[in-house]
């Protein structure tokens, strides 16, 4: 029984891994563009008017909430995969 446990939790750190990656990804992208956001002068700014800066702003809170969002959904991903994990371990006992 300790084999089939032992590749599940391998698949399980493999997952992870990639997703992890992923977000991290999304992470660097999200920054960057609050970099790019901060940049911009406070007044007379000539990036299409305040309707522009309004529609970058937004682009930027849509990343960091996709991004916050990614991360919730990684952490219940894992809680529910050790889960499952420790109820195998536990039955094994």
């Amino acid at each position: 029984m300790e084999d089939p446990v032992d590749a599940l939790i391998e698949h399980v750190s493999h997952t992870s891994r990639q997703v992890a990656r992923v977000l991290e990804a999304q992470r660097h992208v999200a920054v960057r563009m609050a970099q790019m956001v901060h940049a911009l002068p406070d007044e007379d700014p000539e990036f299409g008017g305040f309707a522009g800066l309004l529609d970058q702003a937004s682009g930027v809170t849509k990343s960091v909430i996709a991004y916050l969002f990614s991360v919730a959904e990684l952490q219940e991903m894992m809680a529910e995969q050790m889960y499952h994990v420790i109820m195998e371990m536990e039955d094994e006992e």
